[in-house]
């Protein structure tokens, strides 16, 4: 959603993969729709000035089975590879970055970082809820050189991960949003482009949430 978003206004995209098959096939249908361009480099980083954190993975079991592999797996992937990446890319960011035309790192967090889901998805909302806090201390420490550092939120989108979740409960979920829908891709996309553009420079430490107020829509 994200990749096509950017590619739509007309950047030029770089997107990274585990499956090179999947990397290319993607960076060619995306292109064919331009007017940007969407480059493949599986396993691979190049010029780097927009650096998004997308990947993740989840885990729903009882508390009392919740296993320890299963816990540092979330935590390992949704968190503390977020950290090593963004460090090793630090000098691809810092390297054109000034203080009035920034790099930008966007962290992909969720609501479920600002709150208690109703899954037992304990290691899944520990790494968020880190994830955001690790961003904010980030971005105080990256701001300085001139790199910004801010986290999006999601809801409910129809991603891979949620796809299960949406077949099954999508009139129970939506009931929950007060603008009664799920997210779009250029919801989501508009967002990483506002914060990667001259309108979000002056945006550093912040956590989006992109959910359409479900987090302020309770009904008690």
């Amino acid at each position: 959603m994200i990749a096509t978003g950017f590619v739509a206004a007309g950047a030029k995209v770089y997107i990274t993969s585990r499956s090179a098959d999947v990397c290319y096939k993607v960076a060619k249908e995306l292109s064919s729709k331009g007017p940007g361009q969407c480059i493949a480099i599986p396993a691979d980083l190049q010029n780097l000035d927009v650096l998004i954190n997308n990947a993740g993975a989840n885990w729903n079991e009882p508390f009392e089975s919740f296993s320890d592999e299963a816990f540092e797996k979330v935590i390992n992937l949704n968190l503390k590879r977020i950290f090593t990446l963004t460090q090793a890319c630090l000098p691809l960011l810092t390297a054109k970055a000034t203080q009035m035309n920034t790099s930008s790192v966007i962290n992909i967090g969720s609501i479920d970082g600002e709150r208690s889901p109703p899954q037992e998805t304990y290691a899944y909302s520990a790494s968020k809820s880190g994830l955001h806090h690790l961003s904010r201390h980030m971005a105080g420490r990256l701001g300085q050189k001139n790199v910004r550092v801010n986290v999006i939120a999601p809801g409910a989108f129809q991603s891979k991960m949620m796809k299960a979740t949406l077949e099954k409960f999508h009139d129970q979920i939506v009931s929950g949003i007060p603008v009664g829908r799920i997210g779009s891709p250029e919801d989501i996309a508009g967002t990483c482009i506002y914060l990667s553009s001259r309108a979000g420079q002056y945006t550093n430490g912040a956590t989006v949430t992109v959910d359409g107020g479900a987090l302020v829509g309770s009904k008690i």
